[in-house]
């Protein structure tokens, strides 16, 4: 399935193929056309191998969850959710995220994540309503300060994806992998709003086939609190914390979203 995805999208249908190279090539700036697309297409095959997993998540269960899925610091969540004040989960789209999330919830912790909704009634309740029945919440992106305000408040663990290019009003001008581009400010803001603890996740499958999921210590949001432009700093300190999780697993990110924009102020 991965192979068969990566084959059609990238030489085949040719979707975003020089997106794919220039955005490779902007992270990566050493690694010729050649190179950057053979990474496009392991990239594009991890893709379509997380999709087709996507059949396994109705069946999956806390008795089989640790054949699929390994925890790494999970002492780091737990010490987070000590302070009572929720947790803002900083992730990407590195691995099967969805898994990872889904896997969390079995394993008790109250998991919320911040998703943008279909149009599509129907293909909304078959692509959230698998992932629901795990005990996975979902909240939409835009107008969802109250609601992430009280979820935070119950202490639960709000997801939230932070690598895709967000401008003006709601992003901030940030660079990421040394390029100028823009990134949503609002885990740094809720953060500093209602003193949830920020914690670095990520998701990568092994060379076994095996979906590790590590969770970092908590970023010390207190060394940005009182300093100006208190937002920026923290969300461009977030950028780096992302661009690390890339470099240690680039054939695992989505290159083919258009990180880098101008970030235009009107």
């Amino acid at each position: 399935m991965g192979i068969l995805l990566g084959t059609l999208w990238l030489d085949i249908l040719r979707i975003r193929r020089n997106i794919v190279i220039e955005n490779i090539q902007r992270a990566f700036p050493n690694l010729s056309d050649k190179e950057a697309l053979r990474l496009g297409r392991k990239s594009l095959f991890q893709l379509g191998q997380d999709f087709a997993e996507y059949s396994f998540l109705p069946f999956l269960t806390a008795e089989n969850l640790n054949s699929k899925i390994q925890f790494r610091g999970l002492e780091n969540l737990d010490h987070a959710l000590e302070g009572k004040k929720g947790v803002l989960l900083l992730t990407l789209h590195l691995g099967h995220g969805d898994l990872a999330v889904g896997g969390l919830s079995l394993k008790g912790y109250d998991m919320v994540l911040v998703s943008k909704f279909f149009k599509l009634k129907w293909l909304n309740e078959l692509w959230f309503g698998m992932r629901a029945k795990l005990g996975t919440e979902f909240i939409a992106p835009r107008d969802s300060s109250f609601q992430l305000l009280k979820m935070l408040r119950k202490n639960k663990v709000v997801v939230i994806p932070l690598d895709q290019f967000t401008g003006p009003p709601i992003g901030v001008k940030t660079t990421f992998f040394g390029h100028e581009t823009g990134t949503a400010a609002g885990l740094a803001v809720m953060s500093f709003r209602s003193g949830a603890a920020v914690v670095p996740g990520y998701t990568f499958r092994s060379s076994e086939g095996i979906h590790e999921v590590h969770l970092l210590p908590q970023v010390d949001m207190e060394k940005f609190k009182d300093s100006e432009d208190a937002a920026q700093k923290a969300t461009q300190h977030f950028n780096g914390l992302l661009e690390q999780m890339i470099r240690e697993h680039p054939d695992q990110w989505m290159w083919i979203h258009r990180r880098w924009k101008e970030f235009v102020v009107t």
